[in-house]
Formats: structure tokens, C-alpha cells, sequence
């Protein structure tokens, strides 16, 4: 958690400008000043745009833009697959950067993340640290990166949003009348579309609408989170700077747009197959298990449904996952084409924390592994730690990502 202190918190927000891109230009500086895009799947006519750099934002490319699209606002589009091992190490050596600093660092995703320097006292001012850290990973990983300075990590994450790239921007409380309400209310962080709609329909326009509305009308259409916006909208946040944040999670999860909206089941049940591939590897990479089940499909209207199975027991093995998925989906799909399916497990806990109920099936088959596990023990009592654990561990360590991993990796700076 982050110090205890009676001090008015430094909070910074450090966002990586047009991260993946801007990777890919460090790695091959013959791409700088190019319009530059990275696209899932880019041979294949539904590929969307995952990020972009900026010449290419200039010409209307942006993310989640269909590439077919984004190919017909920039023909000059240079489209390149993620390369997700490469944008993982960059992350890794910025993160170190910032852990030189402080201690109390919450990583968010791949490319921001929060770090209080509240007792830094030793390195200069906010100001000073900003522009030292700033350059530092400019001139040794030739990354371009925006930092936000405020008092609480709402106006931090706002602040980096306001100059890029290669921004710093300072906001104080004092400040959010003239610099933050202005702004549209659907660009205030933790806002999505759905929100804003809700919020347009109670005349709500900007952020300091937002900020003078009555909290009991917002939380009658948003609940609590009406009543946090609010507070947000007028600079109150006291949440944490938590580097234990990024070891909470509820769900893990794997989806895939297909090239072609389909009917197919053969390929449809292929899809499963690895989604839930992905999954089991995340689960094990995290030593976590779940016990519910949950499918989206997305049809080719863009219609999206989710359904969902709770169970008596925890799996975490791919057998299991698509066991569960193919029953949600022979039982809910409306046999329409779709042109998207996820599959994510819920209700996640940490295995090591779990103790194993076991049902007549486990116990036999838990009951003859007894030698084995006899054998184990005193393997460890001899060695002092269990060598079979160890291994499986480093094996689920090593194993390459083959999907996105905005949340997978963001521990890895410690290691």
C-alpha cells in the first residue's frame, strides 16, 4: 500500500505514448516519421487497429478501426503485427525505471501506470523527478512518454492526457475549474460511452455539469459510481497508489474476432479449443483457479450476449473450460453467424489459498497419488522446498504469450 503520510500527497501518471508503435520504431528507427499501425491479424480483411502512431492518428487512423478502413483514410499505412514478447520487455525496463524512484509503484497495464513520490525527498522537486524519469526513458529505450502531476491518481491520469507527446502537466485542485470542467464529460477517465449517453440524457455535457450535479439524481441512474464520478469531477479521490493492486483479479479471459462472420461449427469448435488453451495457461501462469464459466458471443450485427455457468467445484484445466463452453454455446447460440467469441473464468482465487474439497471421484483419485505425495514430502523435508512445484512453476513461467497480456505481465520489473 502506498506510506502512510500526513503530507499532501505527489502523485504521477505515466502513460507511454503510442506504446506498441513507438516500440517498433526503437526497434527499427526506419520507421520513425511513418504512419505506423498494429493490427491483429493485418492479412486478413477484419483485422482491427490496436494502436497507431501519431502521423497515421493525423490522417484519421485510430484503435479499433477496422484495417480496412484505416487502409482507406492513410493507403500509405505500414501494418504490423504485435510483437508481444518485444513490447513486454520495454515495459519491464520502464517499470525498473520507476521502481529506481520508489517503492510504491501500481502498474495499470502494459504502457501507465501510478507512482507516489509523496517521500522522495532526495531527487529534487515533482517537477525535476518528472523530467529526469522522462528522459531517461527517452535516451535509453527511445520511447516517447507523457507524465500527469496532481495530488491523487484521478487528476494524474488527466493530466498525462492533456500534452502529448512528451508531456508533463501539473494539476492542482485549485486548477480543475479552468483547466478540467471544461472538458467534454465523455473524456473524463472512467467514463465509457454507455456512461456518457446515461449522463447526456440528464443534461449532463461536461465535466463540470458532472461536478454540480445532484448525487442523489446520478446515483438513481448510476448507483454508487454516479457518486464517485461526481467526486472525481470535482478532484476528490483518495484511492491509493496499491503495488499490490496487480495481483487482485477476478476473471481471466481470452476472446478472438474472426477473419469472416461464420456459421461454421467445425470452426467455431476449433476457436473454443484455443480460447480455452488460453485461458488454462493464464490460469496456471497466475496458480489461480476459477468456478464459473463464462461465453460471449458476438454476432455479426454486432449483438452481443454473455452467458454464464456456475460451478460446485474449481477448475483451471482446459478439458474442463471447454467442456463448459460448447454446453453454453450448443444451449445459447441462436445460430446466426458470429464474428466474435470469448471465453472467461470467473470467480478466480488463488489455488494455494483454496483447501481441496473433495468429492468421491477427487478422493480415490486424490487418495492414489498418496506414495507419490508421501515421496514428495520427503523429498522437501530432505531439501526444503518441493522440487516438483518448483519446476512446474518455471515452466508456467517460460511459456510465450500468444494473446494480449495488458494485465499479464505487470510484475515483471520486480523479478
Amino acid at each position: 500500500m502506498a506510506p502512510e503520510t500526513k503530507k499532501r500527497r505527489i502523485i504521477f501518471h505515466i502513460d507511454m505514448n503510442c506504446f506498441y508503435a513507438s516500440v517498433e520504431m526503437a526497434y527499427n528507427p526506419k520507421l520513425k516519421g511513418k504512419p505506423v499501425a498494429i493490427a491483429g491479424n493485418p492479412e486478413e480483411r477484419k483485422g482491427i487497429i490496436v494502436t497507431s502512431s501519431y502521423e497515421a492518428r493525423a490522417k484519421g487512423v485510430k484503435t479499433t478501426m477496422p484495417l480496412w478502413q484505416a487502409k482507406k483514410l492513410c493507403p500509405q499505412l505500414i501494418v504490423m503485427k504485435p510483437n508481444f514478447e518485444r513490447y513486454r520487455s520495454a515495459s519491464r525496463e520502464i517499470f525498473k525505471k520507476m521502481a529506481d524512484i520508489t517503492p510504491y509503484i501500481q502498474p495499470v497495464s502494459i504502457d501507465e501506470g501510478y507512482m507516489d513520490i509523496t517521500n522522495v525527498t532526495n531527487l529534487g522537486s515533482a517537477v525535476e523527478i518528472a523530467e529526469s524519469l522522462q528522459k531517461q526513458i527517452l535516451d535509453d529505450l527511445d520511447l516517447p512518454c507523457s507524465i500527469g502531476i496532481a495530488p491523487n491518481k484521478f487528476l494524474a491520469k488527466m493530466a498525462s492526457d492533456m500534452k502529448k507527446p512528451l508531456g508533463i502537466t501539473i494539476l492542482r485542485k485549485r486548477e480543475i475549474a479552468t483547466k478540467l470542467w471544461p472538458l467534454p464529460v465523455s473524456e473524463m477517465y472512467g467514463v465509457g460511452e454507455k456512461t456518457a449517453k446515461k449522463l447526456k440524457a440528464l443534461d449532463i455535457h461536461t465535466i463540470e455539469d458532472l461536478a454540480n450535479k445532484d448525487v442523489y439524481q446520478l446515483k438513481q441512474v448510476l448507483g454508487i459510481n454516479g457518486e464517485r464520478l461526481k467526486n472525481r469531477a470535482n478532484g476528490i479521490d483518495l484511492s491509493p497508489v496499491d503495488p499490490e493492486a496487480v495481483n487482485e483479479f477476478k476473471s481471466i479471459g481470452s476472446s478472438q474476432t474472426l477473419p469472416q462472420d461464420t456459421t461454421n461449427e467445425n470452426e467455431i469448435s476449433r476457436l473454443i479449443q484455443v480460447l480455452a488453451d488460453n485461458v488454462e495457461r493464464r490460469l496456471k501462469r497466475k496458480q489461480a483457479v476459477g468456478r464459473s464459466v463464462q461465453l460471449t458471443i458476438r454476432y455479426h450485427d454486432r449483438t452481443t450476449i454473455t452467458r454464464s455457468k456456475k460451478l460446485q467445484f474449481y477448475i483451471d484445466q482446459k478439458k474442463d473450460i471447454v467442456d463448459i463452453a460448447e454446453d453454453l454455446w450448443n444451449t445459447h447460440w441462436n445460430q446466426d453467424p458470429i464474428r466474435l467469441l470469448g471465453i472467461t473464468v470467473q470467480d478466480i482465487h488463488d489455488k494455494q489459498g483454496i483447501a481441496e474439497q473433495l468429492d468421491l471421484f477427487t478422493y480415490e483419485k486424490e487418495a492414489s497419488k498418496e506414495k507419490l505425495y508421501s515421496a514428495i514430502d520427503d523429498l522437501t523435508s530432505k531439501y526444503g522446498k518441493n522440487p516438483f512445484k518448483q519446476w512446474k512453476q518455471q515452466e508456467v513461467k517460460d511459456h510465450q504469450p500468444r494473446t494480449s497480456f495488458q494485465k499479464d505481465f505487470l510484475d515483471d520489473y520486480k523479478k
